[in-house]
């Protein structure tokens, strides 16, 4: 009876493990990535899911930092569908337009925040891919950015585009049309190096006053000791260089906004 027992007991192992390892072995992040278009305008953006689970899930627009789509982005991607998401990774410039040093990226993303109308446009031809996708349930979109992408997010929600929520890492604040915030549908959380050299005192209270009097459901988190581009991997470690990584504020930062997504798709 003993052995017996033992016998069932190791069938039952074996067959648990076996699905458990079919579980881990069928989960694949799916990447690739996708040409559309702005008008005449070529984009090329990047997707990112687990097509191991299945049927439509929340959708997250990622939006790149000054430098245009890079690998930074594309991890991030990678990491939100991890999660449970399908990620799509916008690119604001233009396929193949990639800047090389800071200046070009400056003149680049300066361009597009002198003409918010622009940016705006090409941030909705990235929201309509996303929404656009099989896998992707269009009632639940949230646009994110990075630093050029947090200013980009945001300018995208008070256009009055269709998402739950967006969500800003060290991102501008300002915008040339504050009274816009009224058009905001969806909550708002930014997450905000309190020693940011680039987002003056001024702008956060210009943001918080935005916020205030359009009505909005929002978020400001600043995090001590963080500058610019805190979240950046390859930022490096120096504050005093105005940007700089910095490892508590990217994980506190990614944690908030994790929570920030359980309390709007939940």
């Amino acid at each position: 009876m003993r052995d017996a027992i033992i016998r069932f007991m190791k069938y039952v192992f074996a067959v648990v493990l076996s699905l458990l390892l079919v579980s881990v072995l069928g989960a694949a992040i799916h990447t690739e990535r996708l040409e559309y278009r702005d008008g005449d305008t070529i984009l090329e953006g990047f997707v990112a899911y687990d097509d191991s689970i299945a049927g439509p899930r929340p959708g997250i627009l990622v939006t790149h930092q000054w430098m245009g789509l890079t690998t930074y982005e594309i991890k991030r991607c990678e990491m939100l569908a991890s999660l449970g998401y399908v990620a799509f990774a916008t690119d604001i410039y233009g396929k193949g337009i990639r800047p090389s040093t800071s200046g070009e990226a400056g003149g680049l993303a300066g361009k597009y925040k002198g003409d918010r109308s622009l940016l705006r446009r090409r941030m909705a031809a990235g929201l309509g891919v996303l929404k656009g996708l099989k896998i992707c349930d269009p009632a639940k979109t949230v646009a994110i950015g990075y630093c050029f992408g947090g200013t980009a997010s945001l300018e995208l929600a008070r256009s009055g585009a269709d998402l739950k929520g967006v969500v800003s890492f060290h991102g501008g604040l300002a915008t040339p049309t504050p009274t816009d915030a009224a058009q905001i549908r969806g909550k708002v959380l930014a997450l905000h190096g309190a020693d940011d050299p680039f987002v003056s005192v001024a702008e956060v209270a210009g943001f918080e006053k935005e916020m205030r009097d359009g009505k909005c459901d929002w978020q400001l988190v600043s995090y001590g000791g963080a500058v610019h581009s805190f979240t950046h991997w390859t930022a490096g470690s120096d504050n005093s260089k105005g940007a700089a990584y910095n490892e508590k504020a990217d994980a506190r930062s990614w944690k908030a906004m994790k929570g920030f997504f359980e309390e709007l798709f939940r």
